[in-house]
């Protein structure tokens, strides 16, 4: 595995982590930790997103 197979596989395990928190915040938790849960997952969302750009970059 070179170096951009290890970052797309970061990518799609980090976007399956979000949507499962984004999921667990909407479904699961409706008072404010729901809230929380959303946000860490738009912020793995941000981080998937940094590793995608940094594919044949690196």
């Amino acid at each position: 595995m070179n170096k951009n197979t290890v970052l797309a596989w970061a990518t799609g395990i980090m976007i399956v982590v979000g949507v499962s928190l984004i999921a667990l915040g909407a479904f699961r938790y409706n008072d404010i930790a729901g809230w929380g849960f959303a946000s860490v997952g738009i912020g793995f969302f941000a981080i998937a997103w940094v590793f995608n750009a940094l594919k044949g970059r690196v």
